[in-house]
C-alpha cells in the first residue's frame, strides 16, 4: 500500500459535485484508478480522496474561486481506497445544472516537472499549517 499509482496519458477523470462537495457524478476512469465503485463515490464527500500530504490551503484555495464562479487550476495527490495514491493536473470549475450550481472536476496527467515543483511547494505550505 502507499504507492504511486501512475496514471496514463489517456486517462480523464471527471467527477461532479454539489456545492457541498458531495459526489453526484463519477466516471469509469475516476473508478478505475480511485479504487472506488460508483455506488461508493456517488454521495460522499469528495474529500475522501484526499491525501494527507495535501496542504489544507490548496483546497481552500480551490473553493473559494469556484464558489466565485472562477475555474481552479492546480496538481493534486489523491488517495485511493488500498491507501495508494496518483497525481492529477486538476481543472476545477462551476457550472448551472437544472437550475442549481454544481462542480465540474476534469483531471489528467500532470508532467514529472508540475509533481516535483508540487512537492516542494506542498512540504513548505504543510509546515506553515502546523
Amino acid at each position: 500500500m502507499n504507492n504511486e499509482i501512475e496514471i496514463s496519458k489517456n486517462t480523464m477523470i471527471v467527477s461532479e459535485t454539489d456545492t457541498k462537495g458531495i459526489i453526484t457524478y463519477a466516471n469509469n476512469d475516476f473508478c478505475e484508478i480511485a479504487g472506488f465503485t460508483k455506488d461508493e463515490l456517488i454521495g460522499q464527500p469528495h474529500n475522501i480522496l484526499r491525501h494527507q500530504d495535501m496542504p489544507k490551503s490548496a483546497f481552500k484555495d480551490l473553493w473559494e474561486k469556484v464558489k466565485n464562479n472562477q475555474t481552479w487550476n492546480g496538481i493534486v495527490k489523491n488517495r485511493c481506497k488500498n491507501g495508494d495514491y496518483y497525481w492529477v493536473n486538476a481543472l476545477v470549475y462551476s457550472v448551472e445544472k437544472m437550475g442549481r450550481k454544481r462542480y465540474i472536476s476534469v483531471r489528467v496527467k500532470p508532467t514529472k516537472e508540475e509533481i516535483t515543483n508540487s512537492i516542494k511547494l506542498y512540504k513548505k505550505l504543510k509546515v506553515k499549517e502546523i
